[in-house]
């Protein structure tokens, strides 16, 4: 009896060693890196919103609302004069207004339809009509475009403290 207790306590053992000295198969997750210029502050392409979340959020808002965020976008365009703002492109035809905070750094002026990431305060605004056509003069619009704009906007607006541009 002594015997037969010892082997399966023997057997019992060795299948539970054998068992845990077989190795589970790891998987690995690569993520892809992606290559950036960087302006301003260091930012990362994490936890970003898409431009249909951020349209979202702007719709919700009201002027002098503000909110801390990170996003993603296209670049419609930028200030042609010495890149002190840019446009991106949000959801339904809709627009967001960048300038970059304290006036720390310029965007390059050639960069309309690239993705950037930006990090900051997104907010709306109402802009005065003199500052529209200072905008639309670093823009490069018309005497006629200019002369064009006769009253206050509401806008969706953004103050990047970093931006990110993907290569």
């Amino acid at each position: 009896m002594k015997h037969i207790l010892s082997a399966l306590v023997l057997i019992t053992l060795m299948v539970s060693c054998k068992s845990k000295g077989q190795e589970v198969e790891k998987q690995e997750v690569v993520k892809e890196e992606i290559a950036y210029a960087s302006f301003g502050d260091k930012i990362n392409d994490e936890n970003v919103m898409t431009t249909k979340q951020m349209a979202e959020k702007y719709k919700s808002m009201s002027v002098g609302d503000t909110i801390n965020t990170k996003i993603s976008a296209t670049v419609i365009e930028v200030c042609q004069a010495k890149g002190c703002w840019m446009t991106l492109n949000l959801e339904n035809g809709e627009e967001a207004m960048v300038k970059f905070k304290d006036y720390g750094f310029f965007m390059p002026k050639d960069i309309a339809g690239k993705e950037v990431v930006l990090n900051g305060k997104a907010f709306v605004n109402e802009v005065p009509v003199d500052e529209q056509r200072h905008y639309a003069e670093d823009a490069g619009k018309t005497k006629e475009e200019i002369a064009a704009i006769i009253e206050p906007k509401k806008t969706y607006s953004f103050e990047a403290d970093g931006v990110l541009i993907k290569q």
